[in-house]
């Protein structure tokens, strides 16, 4: 979807290309996410709003601090077994990722801080438990 302004045009940000504003080289290890302008909802890689359907959507940069909703434990297509995590960071939107370590020892709840914004093999967000937890015989 590109927008005219004046005599050049521009990609529009969350467009189905996939690419949103460009980014910093400073913050190449960062989350970015679209609000929409209308109703302030946040959300990641969307092209409409899912509560308003608007379509002005504005890129920002998370803080990449977050707590894990949901975490399973996958086998397929691994040598090893990994994580999936559903990660509710604190600008209010969710993003699947991993989440670093022993795969049973991520629970629903753990607060996590973005490592890297992109696994080289997977592709998606990778993070790390801030706290370790303190669970006696579970």
């Amino acid at each position: 979807m590109y927008h005219h302004s004046a005599s050049a045009s521009q990609l529009a940000a969350g467009s189905a290309a996939g690419v949103l504003d460009p980014v910093a080289a400073d913050s190449k290890d960062a989350i970015h996410f679209q609000r929409c302008t209308w109703c302030g909802t946040a959300m990641y890689q969307r092209l409409l709003c899912p509560v308003c359907q608007g379509s002005e959507l504005r890129t920002e940069r998370s803080e990449g601090v977050g707590t894990v909703r949901h975490s399973t434990v996958v086998h397929r297509n691994t040598p090893a077994a990994r994580n999936v995590s559903l990660i509710e960071l604190a600008e209010g939107f969710v993003v699947r990722g991993r989440v670093m370590g022993p795969p049973v020892g991520i629970h629903s709840g753990d607060r996590v801080r973005l490592s890297t914004a992109k696994d080289p093999v997977r592709g998606e967000p990778v993070f790390q438990l801030m706290d370790e937890p303190f669970r006696a015989w579970t």
